[in-house]
């Protein structure tokens, strides 16, 4: 009999098909072709994170459609836990159009024919979730995006409810996509609301500035009082923290980009995974902090390098590796 791993971290949100623009500098209606990556930030984290060895649990919702089943196929092949998974009898599975810029940063540019409402993973729904699969984790992942639907919404909260009883730690990633949203106005009471919950909290820094009007983790988790840990990334220019008593900033490495998507989900994968290796108590020592954020934000890094999001997320060895090289004197 096969020993089944309960999940240590459960992420809840969507799974979706990235489509990107083939042609890097041009507009959505200029755009000649497109290839689909699996993608969607939690499912990016929980892929990232069993890829590190930490057994983790996806929770959301897909259409009964080749989509659907092609994002579950690879949800099971990597190994992750598939209890949470809802399948929709006739909401399809969502798919977003992606166009690049020639430096590889990436913009949402819409859902296609559909209307942002209308796809499965909106239709998550809270009754179907089970508070069992709670029982053993260390930390639940919510970004922000199923915010904006009434049913995922319920799922979000009946979620949090679970973790409460469990003692779940509760890690918010803002993740803010406006294309998602019919109102953006609407969106900002539910945010800082489910920030609220947040233990963790991390933001790029266009979202600090939206968000509390500063980019410096401190100010921020001074506001927020009871959250232990935020932080700040900043593409090129690193991530700012705030984790306890301790702040400071990683800078970026230097690296050659070939497409950024997917690197905010990647160094939330490897920041949990150390969260998971280390006693929340070691959290106390600034030396442990950066260290940490130094591993964050190689993940984050080495998946820059290759397209898309969960296929090109490093395996520890990788991590290893080009940190051991980042030590060494060129």
């Amino acid at each position: 009999m096969s020993i089944v791993t309960q999940p240590r971290v459960l992420c809840l949100g969507e799974v979706l098909y990235d489509f990107l623009a083939d042609q890097p500098g041009l507009p959505l209606e200029q755009v000649k072709s497109w290839t689909p990556y699996p993608g969607g930030a939690p499912a990016n984290v929980a892929c990232g994170l069993v890829k590190l060895g930490t057994p983790t649990g996806f929770i959301g919702c897909v259409g009964q459609d080749d989509l659907g089943n092609a994002l579950v196929e690879l949800l099971r092949t990597i190994g992750v836990d598939m209890t949470g998974i809802q399948r929709h009898p006739t909401a399809p599975t969502r798919g977003v159009y992606v166009v690049r810029s020639t430096t590889g940063d990436r913009t949402f540019a819409g859902f296609g024919s559909h209307d942002t409402t209308e796809f499965a993973d909106a239709h998550l729904q809270a009754n179907q979730l089970s508070s069992a699969q709670f029982e053993t984790a260390d930390f639940l992942v919510l970004g922000t995006l199923e915010l904006a639907y009434p049913d995922s919404r319920r799922a979000i909260g009946r979620a949090l409810q679970f973790a409460d009883q469990h003692y779940v730690k509760i890690l918010v990633d803002v993740n803010w996509r406006p294309v998602f949203w019919h109102d953006e106005a609407a969106a900002l009471p539910l945010i800082h609301d489910l920030i609220r919950h947040a233990d963790f909290l991390k933001l790029s820094e266009e979202e600090a500035e939206w968000l509390y009007g500063t980019t410096d983790p401190g100010v921020i988790a001074h506001r927020l009082g009871s959250v232990e840990g935020v932080f700040v990334t900043a593409g090129e220019k690193g991530c700012a923290y705030a984790v306890g008593a301790s702040e400071g900033r990683v800078p970026a490495f230097a690296i050659e980009v070939e497409d950024t998507t997917g690197a905010g989900d990647s160094f939330v994968a490897g920041l949990l995974h150390q969260l998971c290796q280390h006693d929340l108590r070691t959290l106390a020592d600034p030396a442990v902090v950066r260290g940490i954020v130094h591993y964050a934000s190689a993940m984050g890094a080495l998946t820059t390098t290759r397209p898309g999001a969960i296929a090109a997320q490093p395996t520890v060895a990788e991590i290893n590796a080009f940190l051991y090289l980042q030590q060494q004197p060129s």
